[in-house]
């Protein structure tokens, strides 16, 4: 199995080389090739110490998205190139820069076959001659985006890129299309030491955009087919991004943290056409690919305005390890007074306390003035400053005697824990809510992102930032302790369910194994030199017939 990365494992760390951990290290039937893209200075820096990987990982390479593009070794030079190679990039890149600057929808068919057709036109350049990274760069690359964006039918805010505009767009189209440049592409059967991704059966993308260009090449060279998985659609993500700081700089300081930032600092022409080639990308990935996984509701949504074929896509909750959890959700040890459910206290998890949380607070207190709050976040002395109660709330909420913090994930902490509140800030996918429902605690939730679809109806949801609505679910939870062990055994038995590692390692495995079954067998070229290596029937008997007899045989 081919795992492509983008900017986690093995040596990222984070949810996405946690999960990639578990997948690899539960799979222990298949042998894994690990191919990883880094975004920028930071992961280059912690490459000295990966993270130890198991036996069944055979190989790690890796590639830069950031920084001046290494020359491939026996690759010829931009500057080499001939008329023939010229012509041949002028095509092909002019192609590509064509569809990304019309204005037509991404399911549009003659947009996508003419980006495809340029892509691997691109790539079948960077193979065969080499030199794409200087050809993307090269003022003949420039002058092709500058017709595409003057050319009649380009999307209007194309009208008015700069040289400016056109020298910052070509540097980061290199760096998005730097994967088909790599020497990670061999050639099937050639019996060579590293065949790279022509020996492996199946390409695993981790994410949408750069990380699965290496996967459609595959595809494109050699058949092998290509599965991608998103926990969050790499393209959403981009488009929350433009509102941000820019491509300036990464996490460490490094110009060109990676290629798929937007940014308030980018003009409206640089944007327009950035988002055209990712939508465009993101729409190619989703039709070569055999299935496209994603993690909740939300992203399937995503992934289908994207183009996704329906019939194609595969829900795989996210996992969560339950045996930390264990021995509050059994109630094994419940004799110790730090694992009692006392009937008033009520853990925040998910994110910073919001000003809801203090009205609510107050209104608990007045109707329950034993109720504390324990709030789950990294330790700290005190709390922010803008997470104190508002001062009009002061004579009904004291701090230091109401609320504390205490380290997150902690099982003690939902153990002790009569109601669990989520934060309404919540974006991606509640991994907080899950530990609380396999602890079995009663949860009570806003309705924000993908709650809903996880909580089931195992807890009631109440609208996000409404302080009474809040107040009077934990409130009646609280007053009914047979409601609450009833939902929190309820929580716990759907998480168990559908949210464990062990169930998210044993749908990817039943997945490779159908799209393995239904790709197509690899005839590899047989050693003359082993015995028995061609098959008793490979070779069909000569046709005996009266017109092939020769004429000395008697026969005219």
């Amino acid at each position: 199995m081919g795992l492509l990365t983008e900017g986690g494992y093995p040596y990222g760390a984070g949810e996405g080389g946690r999960w990639c951990e578990r997948l690899v290290r539960g799979l222990d039937g298949h042998d894994f090739e690990i191919y990883a893209l880094s975004r920028g200075a930071r992961e280059e820096e912690e490459r000295g110490g990966p993270r130890e990987l198991p036996g069944q990982v055979r190989r790690v390479r890796t590639a830069p998205l950031w920084g001046e593009p290494a020359a491939r070794a026996g690759g010829r030079a931009y500057g080499a190139y001939g008329r023939r190679e010229r012509r041949a990039f002028d095509a092909h890149f002019g192609d590509l820069v064509a569809a990304v600057s019309s204005p037509g929808e991404p399911s549009s068919a003659d947009l996508a076959y003419r980006f495809a057709d340029g892509l691997y036109g691109l790539a079948e350049l960077a193979r065969d001659v080499g030199g794409l990274a200087g050809a993307l760069r090269s003022e003949q690359a420039l002058r092709a985006l500058e017709r595409a964006c003057r050319a009649p039918g380009a999307h209007p805010a194309a009208y008015g890129t700069r040289v400016a505009d056109l020298l910052l767009v070509s540097g980061l189209l290199e760096r998005a299309l730097r994967p088909l440049s790599l020497d990670w592409y061999g050639a099937s059967g050639s019996g060579a030491d590293d065949e790279g991704l022509a020996a492996v059966d199946l390409c695993h993308a981790t994410s949408g955009g750069a990380a699965a260009l290496p996967g459609l090449l595959a595809k494109r060279f050699f058949g092998t087919p290509l599965l991608v998985t998103e926990y969050g659609v790499r393209l959403r993500s981009y488009y929350l991004l433009e509102g941000g700081a820019g491509p300036a700089a990464d996490g460490a300081g490094e110009p060109g943290g990676t290629v798929c930032e937007g940014g308030a600092g980018l003009s409206l022409a640089v944007r327009t056409l950035l988002s055209a080639f990712h939508r465009r990308l993101t729409a190619e990935v989703y039709d070569r690919a055999a299935l496209v996984t994603h993690g909740d509701a939300r992203d399937r949504r995503w992934q289908e305005h994207c183009g996704a074929d329906r019939k194609r896509l595969r829900t795989v909750h996210p996992g969560v390890d339950p045996s930390r959890y264990d021995t509050v959700g059994e109630g094994v040890g419940r004799a110790d007074a730090a694992r009692t459910d006392d009937g008033r206290t009520v853990v925040w998890v998910g994110g910073r306390p919001e000003p809801a949380l203090w009205q609510a607070l107050a209104e608990l207190r007045e109707a329950e003035p034993d109720v504390r709050l324990r709030v789950v976040g990294p330790p700290d002395p005190g709390p922010p400053p803008d997470s104190r109660p508002p001062a009009a709330l002061a004579p009904a909420v004291s701090f230091e005697e109401t609320a504390s913090f205490d380290a997150a994930g902690d099982p003690d902490v939902y153990a002790s824990a009569s109601v669990v509140l989520l934060a309404g800030s919540a974006d991606g996918f509640p991994a907080p809510l899950v530990e609380a429902m396999l602890c079995g605690r009663a949860t009570v939730s806003p309705d924000v992102g993908v709650v809903r679809d996880v909580i089931g109806g195992t807890g009631p949801v109440v609208p996000p930032g409404d302080a009474r609505a809040l107040a009077e679910a934990v409130l009646a939870l609280l007053r009914d302790p047979e409601r609450r062990a009833r939902l929190g055994a309820a929580a716990r038995a759907r998480a168990l369910e559908l949210f464990t590692v062990e169930r998210n390692v044993a749908v990817y495995h039943g997945i490779y194994l159908e799209v393995l079954s239904r790709a197509p067998v690899r005839q590899e070229t047989p050693d003359p030199s082993v015995p028995f290596a061609h098959a008793a029937d490979a070779h069909p008997p000569l046709p005996w017939s009266r017109s092939s007899a020769p004429t000395w045989a008697g026969r005219p």
